[in-house]
């Protein structure tokens, strides 16, 4: 569930990107801070940068895709067959 709320902020904060919304608005502040130092580290690791468009919220959306569909799912089948 909290990656779930996670790819949802990390959409909020790609729209942020378009529109420029007021950046003193406390919901915008929390938003950029729980999505750009991740991005960040995305970005010192591999290159995401394509002329304007920065990929990193994109790859950060499909390892947290990932992780809800194969690391969870494994954890928790994993769970069932000890019960």
């Amino acid at each position: 569930m909290l990656l779930s709320l996670y790819l949802w902020i990390i959409v909020a904060r790609v729209v942020f990107s378009w529109v420029r919304p007021d950046p003193h608005n406390p919901l915008v502040k929390t938003i950029c801070k729980l999505v750009d130092p991740v991005t960040y580290q995305i970005s010192k690791i591999i290159p995401t940068k394509a002329g304007m468009i920065d990929f990193a919220p994109f790859i950060l959306m499909l390892i947290i895709i990932f992780l809800k569909e194969f690391l969870v799912k494994t954890l928790f089948d994993i769970g069932t067959r000890m019960h």
